[in-house]
């Protein structure tokens, strides 16, 4: 079956866009394909600093025919409803539709419409130009006098169509003057002239040969493959860096790896600063010292040519070019150690930043207040959560106090991706406590799905102060998430808030703290803020106990309980209820239990909610297993009761397993709704203290199965 190739050869494609064009490019030609009819094997895109590239494998030579019924007018319609249908359908005359009947509408007119297919060949040469200039490139330009707008100008394409084992055909069309063919160009500087091109696997071999790595994938392989072993034989490790390496990737055809060093002096800056200012500046990796861990003073560049003196012009440029932004890095961290000039007198190094960044009423939120409040109100957060999490209240009041002194830093204002881990660097400089220094960096974690929580009682306790006060100052001026935006992360700190409490086995219940965040936030409606609020992390920890599988229904027959705030005993909960009902017993009684609810919805119906509440008159109790159930019920309750205080839920659902004889043997041989009055009612009581029982460890009405 015959394969498209279609190649976009432009100037330098910038490398952030490369991987979404060549996606983009699949879909954009396979959609409109297949949107003609036309159905194909496999696609793959592939994307360099200079071309596009596209190969759709298996497609037919021609479109298939087809042939469509269109249902006209009824027969002896107005004249006006007859041409209508006759222009629509592209009949000259009424006598070439056909007429069909219908037992309810009679007769009416149909036109069969046959058209045949046409050349693949064909489609694919209206389908090209149009993606072409719908292309939706984030950015894109114009040049020359033409229309057409590209990322880069434009230079030709290659578009060829035919099996893999013929001579294909060059598909023609016309874009604004580009030239169409089945010819490409290879590596800027160390190929020769045009190259012709036949089929994909054609077109592969010979970009390699004129030195062009076509897949990006294996651009990375070869160069963290090659960048590893110029390490290892140098005795240093490679820090792999994945946005490094795609970007780096992204920048070259022919990926030549080579080493560079710079000064030993600038290896007093911390490595992450170095890393970020090698990474920012010069897309560069880093190596290290694995028997220290610590970097080298050397670096890992990938050119894009195979130098004739061996790389060394291209080695000494970038040495040049990173001895100048190291040195930079450098001034920015000697610079953070020394007093601020004009604040000397505020105390440490960082207290000085802060006084400054009061004093310049930087502003957080422009209905929250300035950063300086809000380090205020995080400050004595922190203070009052720290005795609830085991931390020392006065080093978590100092940590919150410095967490965000760094934001007045030189070098978080060149790198702020280092905001909080710089932080800890200044604090323990200026003689801060270990716990001080590391909440400073970790009060921000965790900052995704996959990154740690903090862990140190300071940390957890300004970690906590931070996330709850960014919730309870949003909520206050009811800028909310909605649907999927979420501008301020607000889903990210709820889970974190989640997390940071579940992975540390935190008992800490939330609408105490949420109350104490809320408060000094503006807005009267506070308690209704804590009550949505707290909505939104019980919805926040349902999606994250579904995500870890556990059952949705079972999350709910929890929450349903009403007044969960305790986090930790929801989860155990949840867990403890799952085993039970996987359980024979488990499942023995919820049918049992689901029974009793059913008849008692029933009756209520007829005497009213409520109507059998209080409890079973046990002199009313006529039959051994109404007297059974009674007893076992009284003592169920008691032990439920008791280990639900101790919060030993697997103790509570063995004492509710031990109803499951006397529920059978009720249901069994008891009529309920006894024609003595007082007789029905005491044993519909007896099915309610039953209902209540289980109630005590989650409402087993919610519970599906």
């Amino acid at each position: 079956m015959p394969d498209l190739l279609l190649e976009l050869f432009s100037e330098e494609i910038p490398a952030r866009m490369q991987a979404k064009a060549a996606d983009d490019l699949r879909k954009l030609v396979t959609d409109a394909l297949v949107a003609r009819g036309v159905l194909y094997e496999g696609a793959s895109a592939y994307a360099t600093p200079r071309r596009l590239a596209l190969t759709v494998q298996g497609l037919p030579a021609r479109q298939p025919d087809t042939r469509e019924e269109r249902k006209g007018p009824r027969v002896g319609a107005p004249e006006a409803a007859l041409q209508g249908f006759l222009k629509s359908a592209g009949l000259a005359s009424i006598d070439q539709a056909r007429i069909e009947s219908d037992p309810k509408k009679g007769e009416f007119y149909v036109a069969i419409l046959e058209k045949p297919g046409r050349a693949v060949a064909e489609l694919i040469a209206e389908i090209v130009p149009e993606v072409v200039r719908t292309f939706p490139w984030p950015k894109s330009m114009r040049w020359g006098s033409g229309n057409l707008r590209w990322v880069r100008p434009l230079h030709s394409i290659l578009c060829t169509f035919g099996p893999e084992t013929e001579d294909p055909e060059v598909v023609r069309f016309e874009i604004e003057g580009v030239s169409v063919g089945d010819i490409t160009r290879g590596h800027r500087f160390m190929a020769g002239g045009p190259i012709q091109v036949k089929h994909f696997g054609d077109y592969v071999r010979k970009l390699e040969a004129a030195k062009v790595v076509l897949d990006p994938a294996r651009r990375r392989d070869i160069i963290l493959a090659d960048a590893k072993t110029l390490a290892f034989a140098r005795g240093l490790e490679l820090v792999e860096d994945e946005a490094v390496l795609h970007e780096a990737a992204g920048l070259v055809e022919w990926p030549v790896v080579l080493l560079g060093s710079f000064d030993e002096g600038f290896l007093g800056v911390p490595d992450e600063a170095i890393q970020a200012t090698i990474r920012a500046n010069q897309k560069c990796f880093v190596v290290r010292d694995p028997s220290t861990g610590k970097l080298s003073n050397h670096f890992v560049l990938v050119a894009n040519i195979e130098a004739k003196d061996g790389g060394r012009e291209i080695v000494a440029g970038n040495q040049r070019v990173i001895r100048a932004r190291l040195s930079d890095a450098k001034f920015f961290w000697e610079t953070d150690l020394k007093p601020l000039p004009g604040f000397e007198a505020e105390g440490k190094p960082l207290d000085q930043r802060l006084r400054k960044l009061a004093d310049l009423k930087v502003v957080f939120h422009e209905k929250l207040g300035t950063q300086a409040a809000r380090i205020d109100r995080i400050e004595a957060l922190a203070a009052t959560l720290a005795p609830l999490v085991g931390a020392d209240a006065a080093k978590a009041r100092r940590a919150a106090r410095l967490a965000k002194a760094d934001l007045m830093t030189e070098m978080v204002g060149e790198f702020p991706e280092l905001q909080g881990l710089m932080g800890r660097y200044y604090a323990a400089a200026q003689g801060e406590d270990a716990s001080v220094a590391a909440a400073v960096e970790d009060h921000y974690r965790p900052k995704g799905a996959g990154d740690r929580v903090p862990a140190d009682p300071v940390a957890i306790a300004v970690a906590l102060a931070d996330k709850l006060d960014t919730l309870a100052g949003f909520w206050a001026i009811d800028e909310k998430p909605t649907g999927s935006k979420d501008p301020y992360a607000l889903r990210r700190a709820a889970l974190g808030v989640i997390r940071t409490v579940l992975e540390n086995e935190l008992r800490l219940p939330l609408a105490g703290p949420l109350g104490m965040a809320l408060t000094p936030m503006p807005g009267a409606g506070a308690a209704e803020s804590s009550s949505d609020l707290l909505a939104f992390f019980a919805d926040r920890l349902k999606v994250q106990l579904r995500e870890q599988g556990a059952r949705h229904d079972l999350v709910d027959a929890v929450f349903a309980l009403g007044g969960q705030d305790d986090l930790l005993l929801i989860v155990r909960r949840v867990e403890a209820l799952g085993r039970f009902l996987d359980s024979e017993d488990g499942r023995t009684l919820l049918a049992g239990t689901r029974r009793a609810a059913n008849i008692l919805r029933a009756e209520e119906k007829k005497d009213g909610d409520g109507a059998f509440a209080g409890g079973a008159d046990a002199a009313l109790l006529a039959e051994p297993e109404e007297t059974a159930l009674h007893a076992a019920l009284q003592t169920a309750k008691a032990a439920v009761a008791a280990a639900v205080e101790r919060e030993d839920f697997e103790a509570a659902m063995a004492a509710l397993a031990r109803l499951r004889p006397p529920v059978d043997a009720f249901f069994d041989k008891i009529l309920v709704n006894a024609d003595d009055r007082a007789l029905r009612a005491n044993r519909l009581k007896l099915l309610d203290e039953m209902r209540a029982a289980t109630r005590t460890v989650a409402d087993f009405s919610k519970i599906e199965g």
